[in-house]
C-alpha cells in the first residue's frame, strides 16, 4: 500500500485476540441437521406414507402375507424416490460460507497481512479492492474511485458509490467490489452481518404445505374418521350375529382396510416423479417432488427485475448531443456528433473497463468506429471518481504528442465545469429529466485541452466543453412481452417485486406492456401498513419498487392469507426468505446465488422465464391425472360397495355416498374381478 497504509495502524495482535475472545470468529453458524434423518423423518409423517404402512400392517395382521409384502414393497419405492429427491436438495445456510473469499487483506501493527476470512475481527482495518467480495461489513474509512455492486443483498442493479464522507459509507459482506479501493473498519462479522440475518431469517421459516398436502391430509382425516366409525359399526354387527369375537374383529379390520386407498400414493409419487424428470429436460430442476403439483395450481407469480425480466447487464440505451439538442437511441444510424459523443465517454473511462456502463461504452465505440485509435495511446494521468456531485477524468497521449482529455460522471458536475449558454442549460436539464422518468442512468461527458505536464491537482480546475449525455438501460429480455401475456391467458396474476427505484421498475414494467404498472407501493410505504391493509393492497398494487427482504416476505405472507398458490421468482440473497415462504420458490441458474438456489423449490438453468409457463402447464396436466387416478380409486370403491357388501354378511344398509368415498377393493384381483361385473 502506498503512503505507509495512509497512516492506518490496524489492531495489534494483543487486540485481534480479545476481539475475537468477545466476538467470535468470521463464520455463520446456524442448525446442522442429519439431511438422510430429517429426510426419512419427513418421509414417514407423509400420510400417504401412513397410509400405505396402515394397509401393509393390516394385511399381515389378516394374514394375507402376499398383499402386505407388495404394500412394504410400495413403501420402500415411494420412500426411495423421495429420498433420492431430497439428496439433490442441500440447505441453504450451509452454503452461506460459499458467498465469503476464502482470505482478505487486512492492515495489523501497521503492515498489510493477508488471513484467511474467517479470522477476521471486528475492529480490523479491512483492504477490499475491484472484483473482491466483501468478507464482512465494515465502515469504509479511506477510498478512491469506490463503488460496490450490492444486488445480492438490495435488488437494485446499479452500482452504488461509497466513500468515508457519505452518508452511505458502509460496505456489508457478501457483496461486490465494482471499482476501485477502500479501507474499512469492521463493525460485524458473521451471523451478525446483513448477510448473516437474512440466513438466520431463512431458519426461521417453516417449510409451506402445497395445496396437494393439505388435501391429502384432510383426506387421511376423513379416512380416519369414517374407517373408525366403520371398524366399530362391522365389529358390532358381526359380533352380535354371530358371538365370535376374534371373527368378527377380522372382518371389521378387512373392511376397516378397505377403506385404505394404498394404490394412490405409488400412483401420485409416479406421477410427480415422471413430471420432475420431464421438467429437468425442459431445463427447471426440481428440488421437491411435492412442487410439481403446485405448479398446476398457481394463482399469483412475484417476479423480480433484474435478471428476470431485464438482461441484468448495463447498456448503452439513449445519446443526446449538445449539438444536435435531440435523444437519439443506439439502435438507430447514428450521426457524427452522436458517434463523437461514444469516443469522449470511451476515453473518460478505464482503459481495461470492468464496471457494467464501461464495458457498454467501450463495445459501443468498438461497433461505431471505423479506425480503433485504442492502441496508439496510452494514459498519462487520472483524476479518480470524486467531487460533490462526483465525477473522472482520463488522459491519454499517443506518440505524436496528441492528447485526450475525457471526463464523466454527475450530469450536474460537468455542466457546472462547462460554459453552456442558458438555452443549452435548460435543454440538458429537460433531458434529464425526461430520460430519469424513464429509468435511465445518466452520465455527463465533457472534453478538455490542456498543455504542458503540471497537471492542476483537481480535475475541477479544468475548463470542460460539455459534450452531452450517455443513458444506459437494463434491457428487458426479448422474449418477456409474450411470457406475460402466456401467464395472462393461463389466469395467472404476476407481479413485479424489485429493489429498484419507482422510476426505474414503472419505466421496465412499461415497456414489456406489464399489466397494472402504474400501480406502484414501495418498501417503505409497505411497511408502514398493518396486515389487514396489506392484505387487501397487495391484490390490487401490481408493482412493488425499493423492496428489501422484510418487506418481500410480507407481500407473499399477504398474498397467501388471501388463498392465494404464490410462485416467487428470484436470484439475489435478498430474495432468500420469500422464495422459502412462497409455495414455490423459483431461483435463476446462471446468474442466482446458492443461497436463492438452496432456498427455492425449482430452478431454471438458463434464467429463462418462459420455462415457468412450459412447467405450469405441465403441472397442470400432472394435476389432470391425479385426479383420474382419484377417479379410478372411487370407481372402485363404488364397486367394491355395491359387489363386496355381502362378502362379509353384512345386511345394514348403510348410506352409498359413505362407501363410495370410504371403501376401496381390497386387492388387485378383486378389483378386477369386481370392475368386470359392474361393467356387465
Amino acid at each position: 500500500m502506498a503512503i505507509e497504509n495512509f497512516g492506518i495502524k490496524g489492531l495489534t495482535d494483543d487486540q485481534v485476540v480479545t476481539s475475537r475472545k468477545t466476538h467470535g470468529a468470521n463464520s455463520f453458524t446456524y442448525k446442522k441437521k442429519n439431511g438422510f434423518l430429517e429426510a426419512l423423518k419427513s418421509i414417514l409423517k407423509e400420510p400417504m406414507i401412513l397410509i400405505l404402512l396402515v394397509a401393509s400392517s393390516i394385511y399381515f395382521i389378516t394374514g394375507n402375507f402376499g398383499d402386505g409384502t407388495f404394500m412394504v414393497a410400495a413403501v420402500i419405492l415411494v420412500g426411495s424416490i423421495s429420498l433420492y429427491q431430497d439428496s439433490r436438495s442441500r440447505k441453504a445456510l450451509e452454503k452461506l460460507k460459499n458467498l465469503t473469499e476464502p482470505n482478505c487483506r487486512v492492515i495489523r501493527n501497521g503492515v498489510t497481512v493477508e488471513i484467511p476470512s474467517e479470522d477476521l475481527v471486528i475492529g480490523d482495518s479491512l483492504i477490499v479492492e475491484e472484483g473482491t467480495m466483501i468478507p464482512a461489513d465494515a465502515t469504509i474509512v479511506h477510498s478512491n474511485d469506490f463503488s460496490v455492486n450490492e444486488s445480492i443483498l438490495t435488488g437494485e442493479s446499479l452500482s452504488v458509490f461509497k466513500d468515508a464522507s457519505s452518508a452511505n459509507n458502509s460496505i456489508f459482506s457478501g457483496t461486490t467490489v465494482a471499482s476501485g479501493l477502500a479501507i474499512a473498519t469492521v463493525t460485524a462479522i458473521g451471523n451478525h452481518t446483513q448477510l448473516g440475518k437474512i440466513g438466520n431469517s431463512l431458519d426461521s421459516i417453516e417449510d409451506e404445505k402445497t395445496p396437494l398436502e393439505l388435501q391429502i391430509a384432510n383426506f387421511v382425516k376423513q379416512m380416519a374418521i369414517w374407517g373408525g366409525i366403520t371398524f366399530l359399526l362391522v365389529w358390532g354387527i358381526n359380533y352380535f350375529n354371530s358371538h365370535n369375537v376374534l371373527d368378527s374383529l377380522l372382518k371389521a379390520l378387512t373392511l376397516a382396510m378397505s377403506i385404505l386407498p394404498e394404490e394412490i400414493p405409488v400412483a401420485f409419487t409416479t406421477f410427480m416423479a415422471l413430471g420432475a424428470w420431464r421438467l429437468m429436460k425442459l431445463g427447471v430442476v426440481v428440488k421437491q417432488m411435492k412442487t410439481v403439483e403446485t405448479l398446476g395450481s398457481a394463482t399469483v407469480i412475484c417476479t423480480d427485475k433484474t435478471g428476470t425480466l431485464t438482461q441484468n447487464k448495463m447498456s448503452l440505451a439513449r445519446l443526446f448531443s449538445i449539438k444536435t439538442g435531440k435523444i437519439a437511441s443506439t439502435e438507430d444510424v447514428l450521426k457524427n456528433e452522436e458517434k463523437e459523443l461514444i469516443t469522449i465517454a470511451m476515453w473518460a473511462s478505464e482503459p481495461i473497463p470492468f464496471d457494467p456502463m464501461e464495458i457498454s461504452l467501450h463495445d459501443a465505440y468498438a461497433k461505431q468506429t471505423d479506425v480503433d485509435e485504442r492502441p496508439k495511446y496510452h494514459m498519462i494521468h487520472e483524476y479518480p471518481l470524486g467531487g460533490k456531485p462526483p465525477m473522472m477524468t482520463h488522459l491519454f497521449e499517443n506518440e505524436s504528442g496528441q492528447r485526450i482529455i475525457a471526463a464523466k460522471g454527475a450530469p450536474e458536475a460537468l455542466i457546472q465545469l462547462s460554459n453552456l449558454t442558458a438555452e443549452e442549460k435548460k435543454s440538458v436539464y429537460a433531458t434529464i429529466e425526461e430520460l430519469g422518468k424513464q429509468g435511465f442512468r445518466l452520465l455527463g461527458v465533457g472534453q478538455a485541452v490542456f498543455e504542458g505536464t503540471d497537471f492542476p491537482k483537481l480535475q475541477q480546475d479544468f475548463s470542460f466543453e460539455f459534450k452531452g449525455l450517455v443513458a444506459f438501460y437494463d434491457r428487458p429480455k426479448k422474449n418477456i412481452s409474450q411470457v406475460l401475456k402466456d401467464f395472462d391467458t393461463a389466469g395467472i396474476n404476476v407481479k413485479l417485486v424489485t429493489g429498484d427505484n419507482s422510476a426505474t421498475a414503472v419505466a421496465i414494467a412499461k415497456e414489456i406492456d406489464f399489466i397494472g404498472y402504474d400501480k406502484c407501493m414501495s418498501g417503505n410505504e409497505l411497511m408502514q401498513l398493518t396486515d389487514a391493509e396489506l392484505q387487501k393492497k397487495v391484490m390490487d398494487t401490481q408493482v412493488f419498487s425499493r423492496m428489501f427482504p422484510e418487506a418481500k416476505l410480507r407481500i407473499i405472507n399477504a398474498l397467501k392469507a388471501n388463498n392465494e398458490v404464490v410462485a416467487m421468482t428470484g436470484d439475489g440473497v435478498n430474495d432468500g426468505p420469500a422464495l422459502k415462504a412462497a409455495h414455490i420458490g423459483i431461483a435463476m441458474g446462471n446468474k442466482g446465488t446458492e443461497i436463492a438456489k438452496q432456498a427455492a423449490s425449482l430452478i431454471l438453468v438458463d434464467d429463462d422465464l418462459s420455462k415457468m409457463v412450459d412447467a405450469i402447464a405441465m403441472g397442470r396436466k400432472i394435476y389432470t391425472n391425479l385426479k383420474k387416478s382419484d377417479s379410478i380409486y372411487h370407481l372402485y370403491s363404488h364397486s367394491y360397495y355395491t359387489h363386496g357388501v355381502y362378502s362379509f354378511g353384512i345386511t345394514v344398509d348403510l348410506p352409498l355416498h359413505i362407501f363410495a368415498i370410504t371403501c376401496h377393493s381390497i386387492g388387485t384381483h378383486y378389483g378386477t374381478y369386481l370392475l368386470y361385473h359392474l361393467r356387465k
